[in-house]
């Protein structure tokens, strides 16, 4: 049976219209530092919305077709630094890589709970995993150098002479000098929002170790031109601006950092800027009546950063604004991956940052090595026109997905590369932003002052599905929106409904009382079997419409608006019940029972489809309790009535559902108490 024979309404124009999906992909979501468990933010903005994609993908294009992979980002001056501290605390008694792996089970138990289903979640220092990470990471650099995208640069850094080491990292705190940001905390060469500057930029840097200011002195490191691939990822940009879905706060954020390189000098400043204006490279001067600062506009970083010296010199208060800066690749801390041996510069380790961005290769290899794959079987995942790499991250970390990441990809290709991969080379990945998921309506970070719930303690007031279908319906592509749990809300009265319920309900209460009603009047009335009749026109082509918006919707990562999609559905299909089984019942009219049970059952399997991404426990027990095989799920039978699968329709019995089972559960907290 065909598509067009089952619905005459599903035009052939409407699905030639459908978006195509590539034969192959691979899903990642950002690393977490092996520093500390997953909280709010790792679940609910990252994970979840990444592992739904994923199932939905496998469901999609076929399970074999798509590596879902992540894992422990373990090195870095973060993990080293807390390590440091909880120790000094007496708080842990082990090696920095016990630390790790101490923290990476936990991670991986969380997911676990949380229904993530990863192919692999690995970790940068852990295992197989780690000796194929440092080859990976190896082999990257030494290509960026052999194509001529790297340059040695020697640069300030930080120095505590009390403790008579080189900071890095988080080692070192500050205020970000880039105007207008609004972070917490600045690092040595970064803010907590990610914005880049060179050490000597940090006002009022602070040791972490001693308490004191750091001193300034040369160092010699690796860096990536980055700043030389403005023209290339400024094409990028305009792809991605005609790309349909492509969240435009993304684009804007991307765009901040191709802007010309500029400083910011208040206006109380200028009598002082007048003194050195003939010391200070060619320059605009761009002044705006509103403004408190003037601008000052360079041709190029280098002659930003002389101006830079020179103002400082003088003791001229300034911030510097976005732009593309050398990308660093080494440095010196203790605790990282080992840098090649190039031109001579021994014993450094390699940035956690650049070398977090191609662990997902690391990791595809590492999988795929476990599955008896050959040796270059991850570059028909990542180098073929017919995959492609979705990457979900959050807002925190577009200059590094983004920029620094793209270009290095392009560089990777050769001496003049493209925006357009050519076969075999590594293809651009797919970047999916979500905003911030605010706790309470503020910003919440573990490293901040309003600390958010750990993902392990929400799973005390709330199953794991209730927590994904919330997650997902928030619109964090978007805007940032708050997670408003009750009962860790101090300001909530007890009569206040709780907000991130209203999804759950639509599982526990709506779905699952269609569910359950189908169950019940087929066990009563026909011995267990659903119906074999043909679908009513109006019921298959709900259906077939609602199958077609909610596959465009996850084209474009539209996860809310999925939720807005099942929600109308699944109420729906309560309506048709209640609506049409109670005329049945009035007349008692079997034939009208029998197509009733039929359209039902019809509506129940499209939603469980359409909902196995996001609430998979559930609806694979509505699977199970169908008595059908896993083929249930595949797209390519996706307008099939649920009788199709079955051997022999007529004689096909269900599981017995016993009185008040549940397909999806409240959490033992909410028992009569809504």
């Amino acid at each position: 049976m065909n598509r067009e024979e089952l619905n005459p309404a599903l035009e052939t124009a409407a699905l030639m219209r459908r978006p195509e999906f590539p034969k192959r992909a691979v899903i990642t979501a950002g690393m977490p530092y092996g520093n500390k468990e997953l909280h709010l933010g790792h679940i609910g903005g990252v994970f979840v919305h990444a592992d739904t994609f994923a199932r939905f993908l496998r469901d999609r294009i076929g399970k074999e077709n798509v590596i879902f992979i992540s894992g422990t980002d373990c090195y870095g001056s973060p993990i080293l630094e807390n390590y440091r501290q909880l120790v000094a605390d007496g708080l842990f008694n082990g090696t920095i890589e016990e630390f790790v792996q101490f923290n990476h089970e936990r991670q991986k138990e969380i997911l676990k709970d949380y229904h993530i289903e990863l192919n692999l979640f690995a970790g940068s220092s852990i295992g197989r995993a780690a000796e194929i990470h440092r080859e990976v990471s190896a082999d990257f650099i030494k290509k960026l150098y052999a194509n001529g995208h790297l340059v040695k640069m020697t640069t300030s850094q930080f120095y505590d002479a009390e403790a008579g080491v080189f900071l890095n990292g988080r080692q070192v705190v500050g205020q970000c000098p880039i105007a207008g940001c609004s972070s917490e905390r600045g690092y040595a060469d970064e803010c907590s929002l990610g914005h880049q500057y060179m050490p000597a930029d940090l006002i009022n840097p602070k040791s972490t170790l001693t308490g004191k200011k750091p001193e300034m002195r040369d160092v010699t490191n690796w860096y990536f031109k980055l700043d030389s691939f403005h023209k290339l990822l400024t094409q990028w940009v305009e792809k991605l601006r005609n790309k349909p879905g492509f969240r435009k706060f993304v684009i804007k954020s991307i765009q901040e950092f191709l802007e010309p390189p500029v400083i910011y000098v208040k206006k109380d400043q200028l009598d002082m800027l007048d003194s050195v204006k003939e010391k200070l490279p060619k320059y605009t001067l761009h002044e705006e009546e509103n403004k408190t600062s003037v601008v000052m506009a360079f041709d190029d970083l280098e002659s930003r950063e002389k101006a830079c010296s020179i103002l400082a010199e003088k003791s001229i208060r300034f911030r510097t604004g976005k732009t593309l800066v050398p990308f660093r690749l080494t440095g010196n801390v203790e605790w990282g991956v080992p840098a090649p041996n190039i031109e001579g510069l021994e014993g450094l380790t390699i940035w956690v940052w650049p070398e977090s961005l191609w662990a997902p290769i690391s990791f595809t290899k590492t999988y795929l090595e476990m599955e008896k794959k050959d040796k270059d079987t991850w570059k028909d995942w990542w180098c073929s026109k017919d995959s492609k790499v979705y990457q979900f991250i959050g807002e925190d970390n577009v200059y590094f997905y983004g920029p620094a990441e793209m270009a290095m990809f392009m560089a990777q290709q050769g001496k003049e590369p493209s925006v357009d991969p050519p076969e075999g080379e590594l293809q651009l990945p797919e970047l999916i932003v979500n905003n911030h998921i605010l706790f309470l309506n503020k910003k919440a970070s573990s490293s901040g002052k309003i600390k958010p719930p750990t993902a392990r303690e929400l799973l005390d007031y709330y199953t794991a599905e209730q927590l994904r279908a919330h997650f997902l319906g928030l619109g964090l592509g978007i805007r940032s929106v708050g997670f408003q749990p009750k009962p860790l809300n101090p300001a909530a009265s007890e009569k206040d409904s709780d907000p991130v319920l209203k999804e759950g309900n639509l599982l526990s209460n709506v779905f699952n009382r269609a569910v359950r009603s189908c169950f019940y009047t087929v066990q009563k009335y026909n011995d267990g079997k659903i119906p074999v009749r043909e679908i009513s026109k109006q019921v298959l082509e709900d259906a077939n419409n609602t199958i077609l918006e909610y596959e465009r919707l996850m084209y474009e990562y539209n996860f809310h608006l999925v939720m807005n999609l099942m929600d109308t559905y699944i109420r729906n299909i309560n309506k048709f019940w209640s609506k049409n089984i109670k005329e049945a019942e009035d007349n008692n009219d079997d034939d009208l029972r029998m197509q009733v049970l039929a359209d039902a059952f019809h509506m129940v399997r499209t939603a469980a489809v359409l909902m196995h991404p996001i609430a998979p426990e559930g609806t694979e027990m509505i699977r199970e309790y169908l008595r059908l095989g896993e083929e249930f799920w595949s797209w390519e039978r996706i307008f099939e009535p649920v009788y199709s699968f079955m051997e022999n329709p007529e004689e096909h019995r269900l599981k017995f559902l016993e009185p008040r089972v549940d397909f999806f559960k409240k959490h033992p907290s909410q028992i009569n108490k809504q």
